[in-house]
């Protein structure tokens, strides 16, 4: 593979990543001690080697690496056989390092005005970095803590590997992505409390970035409709002049109680200002709403096993109710089960023109929780 100019990658291994998951402790923040005395072993050096054996692969040569003495990146690199690299900084006991390690590191990243920051951790390591960098440096994260909800991380660490390698031949863009942890003192009373730490820079990749349902393994459907309301609610707070109408479905219904409205199960309602202003609503009462707001948001969840967020259930949601509404304000909602059975999405609403946009369009951002988002296809039917 060719590239014309050197990348400058910084590379940041956080070695006690992961460690309190297999223990049984929900994460590594502030219980490392406890992890070791529960036989704990460190394993993002092993992700972090499988990441980079893979990208060595593809035979990329013009590139000069960044990193940390030790553990924190030098060793891997060298296992891995890299030659070019340049020890950028030195903790001062390389056999207890810390996260203010990882921060003095990224600031001479930053500096250096790095390309990329290639880490190997969890949440809690792409937070100590986004602290320094903010929105200055893109990071890729290869998955090794307990909990990863932020959208830097890749499936795994060969995919790691693979984005990194479409990102130096220019085949990806950067973009705003969030940045979310898990309170692990909460998490570990069973409580689930998400909170968004701010939007960094990531690398936009709809195949290979961490989708939503390794996050919800442990959790229930009714705890991530929990989730899905509460972002929901939040918008609509926020986007004050926009009427929402909610489609139907047990989602919808669940998002409508926990506003606080009489939610129809299978019918469209509508919400101005967090007050019902339209209930179980035809396409002639529909177009009347519109006419009387501004702005307008549509929220829809497709039907299970079919992909189908129009035409199927919800033919009230007519061409020309949606031509009012506009494509571009259309969230689409649903829990990360009920997209293991619904892989792409489908719209059949009679207006074949219509029907073309959507395809045309390509795909749809999923809210399959708080503040995070999967990337669906559309599939249009062909008849």
């Amino acid at each position: 593979m060719k590239m014309s100019e050197l990348k400058k990658i910084g590379f940041i291994v956080n070695p006690i990543a992961g460690m309190g998951g297999r223990v049984g402790l929900k994460g590594t923040d502030n219980v490392v001690d406890k992890a070791i005395k529960l036989g704990a072993k460190p394993i993002a050096s092993k992700r972090a080697l499988e990441a980079l054996d893979k990208f060595r692969e593809l035979k990329y040569n013009k590139i000069k690496w960044y990193t940390v003495k030790g553990l924190l990146g030098e060793e891997i690199l060298k296992k891995t056989g890299f030659k070019n690299i340049e020890i950028i900084y030195i903790p001062k006991n390389l056999d207890n390092t810390s996260a203010q390690d990882t921060k003095k590191a990224c600031r001479k990243m930053l500096e250096l005005k790095v390309d990329l920051i290639l880490f190997c951790g969890g949440d809690g390591t792409a937070r100590d970095i986004y602290e320094v960098i903010d929105k200055k440096l893109p990071m890729l994260g290869i998955p090794s803590g307990v909990k990863m909800h932020s959208a830097v991380f890749a499936v795994n660490p060969e995919a790691a590997a693979r984005i990194l390698g479409r990102y130096l031949e220019n085949e990806l863009r950067v973009g705003d992505v969030e940045l979310l942890d898990l309170d692990e003192e909460k998490y570990r009373e069973g409580i689930w409390k998400i909170k968004l730490y701010g939007t960094t820079l990531g690398l936009i990749e709809p195949t290979y970035i961490q989708s939503g349902k390794a996050v919800f393994h442990e959790v229930t459907d009714e705890e991530i409709k929990d989730e899905i309301a509460e972002y929901m609610i939040e918008e609509m707070k926020k986007d004050k002049d926009s009427v929402y109408i909610l489609g139907s479905g047990s989602t919808l219904y669940h998002i409508g109680k926990r506003i606080g409205i009489d939610k129809t199960l299978l019918g469209i309602d509508a919400v101005y200002s967090m007050k019902q202003v339209g209930k179980d609503l035809n396409e002639k009462q529909l177009l009347e709403l519109l006419g009387r707001y501004k702005k307008a948001k549509l929220v829809i969840s497709p039907i299970g096993a079919q992909g189908f967020i129009l035409g199927r259930g919800n033919q009230q949601l007519s061409p020309s109710v949606i031509k009012k509404i506009g494509i571009e304000n259309i969230i689409v909602v649903a829990t990360p089960s009920k997209l293991a059975s619904t892989p792409i999405l489908r719209v059949d609403t009679g207006d074949k023109r219509l029907d073309e946009l959507f395809a045309k369009k390509g795909y749809m951002i999923v809210v399959i929780g708080y503040r995070l988002m999967r990337v669906v296809k559309f599939q249009r039917e062909v008849t």
